[in-house]
């Protein structure tokens, strides 16, 4: 009897498409996604944090995933670098125009699939999941990396990058929902090896994917992107076509 491939999984009815934390992931998950899209299968509701909030909050606006992949190609450095004293290096405004430049559309409750994003509430110490409001803001703050960006304020409330308490992206999505989940291999010198982040989520009806010996990429190592991009891309290729042998895919 023949197992069931991670295509078939997805295949045989709805599913929504999770993207996890990983600080540059954002060329990678990009790949996944443009993989599942070629390969027929679309997702039904897009949840994630920090760079996965960046790509699945794009996708779920409409933008068409070959032109995300095109836009990133050509992300330079200076399109997000704005240093400016505060609480974090980068002042946020540059980013925040390229978001502008990009989403076709302006509300979270707008977007052609249905979106939610994780973002930390730094006055409450918590996640909270945005579903409705400005999607460029929401998007802003899910990928607002402590340190590295100031704190991006969405009424009267200081947000930062989703990742802190919900790396995995998770919170956003129904707990019956079918779940595609792409963890991103944490390769930081900052966390241990067998730290928090490091465990993929167990649920009823959730398929992780692990897709390990991606380039480590950051802001000062932006040539990489178009390799990460093409290594997840050919990995999520592969991974559609292998049997399924448990809640986790490690390719």
């Amino acid at each position: 009897m023949s197992k069931t491939t991670l295509y078939d999984w997805l295949a045989a009815d709805d599913f929504g498409l999770t993207m996890s934390s990983g600080f540059f992931a954002f060329f990678a998950h990009c790949g996944v996604l443009n993989a599942l899209l070629d390969a027929g299968l679309k997702p039904s509701r897009c949840s994630g944090s920090s760079a996965g909030a960046l790509t699945t909050g794009l996708w779920a606006a409409g933008v068409p995933a070959q032109g995300m992949r095109d836009r990133l190609f050509e992300l330079t450095r200076e399109d997000f670098w704005d240093p400016r004293p505060g609480l974090g290096v980068l002042r946020g405004r540059k980013f925040r125009a390229v978001l502008d430049d990009m989403l076709p559309v302006k509300k979270m409750e707008d977007c052609p699939t249905p979106l939610a994003l994780s973002v930390y509430n730094a006055f409450r110490h918590r996640t909270e999941v945005l579903e409705n409001g400005d999607l460029a803001s929401a998007i802003q703050a899910s990928c607002t990396v402590p340190i590295m960006f100031h704190p991006v304020w969405i009424g009267h409330k200081p947000y930062l990058d989703g990742g802190i308490l919900d790396r995995p992206g998770l919170d956003g999505m129904p707990s019956e929902s079918r779940v595609l989940y792409h963890h991103i291999v944490s390769k930081s010198a900052w966390r241990t090896k067998q730290g928090a982040h490091t465990v993929i989520p167990k649920r009823d009806k959730l398929q992780a994917l692990a897709i390990h010996g991606l380039p480590k990429l950051g802001p000062f190592k932006m040539e990489l992107g178009q390799k990460a991009y093409a290594y997840a891309y050919e990995k999520m290729q592969r991974a559609l076509e292998t049997e399924l042998e448990g809640p986790e895919l490690h390719v």
